[in-house]
């Protein structure tokens, strides 16, 4: 039987998680009492065969009382030889924040006298054990629902080594803002601009013609090799340091030729490059059409 708690922070997308595993075929329970824990896992053993073969169980904050007890509980089923997985759901507070307030949901730890941004710190400070202890830490800050569940199926289903940093790349133009949520950023303006030939100026760096252009350069060639050559150098580091999230930005003036053109070399260049996940997003590729309108 496969045993996995799904647990983390409040908004970080654990009831997602476990829709999304229920789906795949575990058969999902959140927000069970902790002390019924041993008895639900007896009673899930005793199933099988024939019977359960996937749980996946749902542990938060909203047990917060009874949060200290859940030590005692994993410590049980390790005597019992129940081999579980913990699957630790984390987002920056930032997001967490962002998410309460477009939901208009309240935090279960915060209250009239209680801030959210306080509450976020105090479940942390209550989930850190669960978090050192867990087998996979995925990061939701800035995956959409669909690259969530490609992660979720790469470890539940398709069982797949799981890589615990996930690199965001991520193009944008300067002149609408820096992303906030950028852990290095490069600026590529200083490359010849494709903007300012005609044939090019309605096209993007996704287009062959842009590419082409963009990498015939040889300060781009050589721009490039020295950006993977740093990346792989800094992301074996970050991986020791337990880093689970690296977004890197790549901006030019607008946000739809040179950079783009990059961030599409450095996804190629980092795919398949080490135990690492790698996704791409142009965040203002269609901006200038649209202001334009």
């Amino acid at each position: 039987m496969r045993f996995v708690i799904v647990t983390g922070m409040s908004g970080a997308g654990k009831r997602t998680a476990l829709k999304m595993l229920e789906d795949a075929g575990y058969f999902c329970v959140d927000n069970l009492p902790i002390p019924l824990m041993e008895k639900f896992t007896q009673l899930a053993i005793e199933s099988v065969p024939g019977g359960i073969e996937k749980v996946a169980l749902g542990i938060d904050i909203r047990s917060a009382w009874e949060i200290g007890h859940l030590k005692k509980v994993l410590e049980g089923m390790t005597i019992m030889n129940v081999a579980y997985e913990i699957l630790f759901l984390e987002a920056e507070d930032e997001v967490l924040v962002k998410r309460y307030k477009e939901t208009r949901r309240s935090h279960p730890l915060s209250g009239r006298d209680i801030r959210i941004e306080s509450a976020i710190t105090k479940e942390r400070e209550k989930l850190q054990f669960l978090k050192e202890t867990a087998d996979y830490i995925i990061d939701t800050s800035h995956l959409l629902t669909r690259e969530l569940k490609n992660e979720l199926d790469k470890i539940f289903v398709n069982n797949q080594e799981f890589k615990s940093l996930i690199i965001s790349i991520l193009s944008f133009g300067f002149k609408y803002g820096i992303p906030g949520e950028s852990d290095l950023v490069f600026d590529v303006r200083f490359l010849p601009n494709p903007y300012y030939k005609e044939e090019m100026r309605e096209l993007s760096g996704n287009d062959t013609a842009v590419r082409d252009y963009v990498m015939g350069f040889e300060a781009a060639q050589e721009f490039l090799q020295k950006l993977k050559g740093m990346m792989m150098f800094l992301i074996p580091n970050y991986i020791l340091e337990g880093k689970n999230q690296l977004v890197i930005s790549i901006g030019c003036t607008g946000g739809k030729h040179r950079s783009v053109t990059l961030a599409n070399e450095l996804f190629k260049a980092l795919q398949d490059a080490g135990d690492f996940g790698v996704r791409i997003e142009h965040r203002d590729i269609h901006k200038d059409s649209i202001v334009k309108k």
